[in-house]
């Protein structure tokens, strides 16, 4: 469940027969490509074993998030290229859908808050597909700053959202710099560069700016539906910022300001550009 509590939610009027019809149409196409893709998915991963590659695997995740982007019925915009260095990627964080948008747009690997496991069908994927799952504990700190130094070192583009929740969509929400920390361990300090992206999406004139947003105490469950259901000419979306060195920076608190900054200016600026008003600003 979203945490963060801002503006209140939208109010729709109840789902129609052709919404449901829509709803259970997009529903059965997605359940079905997604088994069909998984089943393609461990059978590349099979054959890939051998030969410690991840290439026909990558392929299918990036087939089944153009299917789900599809779907969902919101065309992605790439703007930027994609770093070729090795090191990680950070973003604002509006939505579940970011999962999918982001894996469509890159070749990369999530970073989530281990209640995302948990999830129906989009935690199970979560699992099989690389996702890290973390923990907010000090106690945790350490451990998974081990396994952010591994996955990097094995070459994963890991990709974290800062913020540590979701939001509406229509702000970039202060990003949070512990997570920074395993960038600039000893091993990897040097060699290491991060990438900020910014995600932006616009709903239809139809829809409410916030439509794709997810925050509150807005059940997933009935998110995905009224996506499914109401979903209709969105669009998404994703810079890929300039990417920096680690070492160039005194402390994770400047490198995640600096990041902060970055993905705010080009959020505001589309913002501004479409001329959306955000509640509370």
């Amino acid at each position: 469940m979203a945490t963060w509590i801002g503006p209140p939610e939208p109010e729709f009027a109840p789902l129609g027969l052709f919404e449901w019809g829509r709803v259970v149409l997009r529903a059965l196409v997605f359940v079905t490509g997604m088994v069909v893709l998984m089943l393609c998915f461990w059978v590349a991963r099979l054959l890939e074993w051998p030969l410690g590659t991840r290439a026909g695997s990558n392929f299918v995740i990036w087939l089944a998030c153009v299917m789900s982007c599809w779907l969902l019925a919101v065309r992605v915009e790439r703007v930027g290229t994609p770093m070729a260095q090795g090191g990680a990627r950070v973003c604002n964080h509006s939505s579940w859908m970011d999962i999918f948008v982001l894996r469509a747009a890159s070749q990369i690997f999530f970073v989530a808050k281990s209640e995302v496991r948990g999830w129906p069908v989009l935690g199970f994927i979560a699992d099989q597909t690389g996702t890290m799952f973390i923990e907010r504990k000090r106690t945790e700190a350490k451990r998974q700053e081990a396994m952010f130094a591994q996955r990097l070192h094995r070459g994963d583009r890991l990709c974290f959202f800062p913020e540590g929740t979701s939001s509406d969509g229509l702000r970039v929400l202060p990003f949070k710099s512990t997570l920074f920390n395993a960038f600039l361990a000893d091993e990897l300090r040097d060699e290491m560069w991060v990438q900020p992206v910014t995600v932006f999406y616009r709903a239809a004139e139809h829809l409410p700016a916030s439509f794709y947003g997810w925050w509150g105490h807005i059940e997933f469950g009935a998110h995905f539906v009224n996506t499914l259901a109401r979903s209709r000419g969105g669009q998404v979306r994703v810079t890929f910022h300039e990417a920096v060195r680690v070492v160039d920076f005194a402390d994770r608190k400047a490198l995640a300001r600096y990041c902060e900054e970055v993905v705010r200016a080009s959020h505001d600026a589309q913002i501004a550009r479409h001329e959306i008003v955000v509640p509370g600003l």
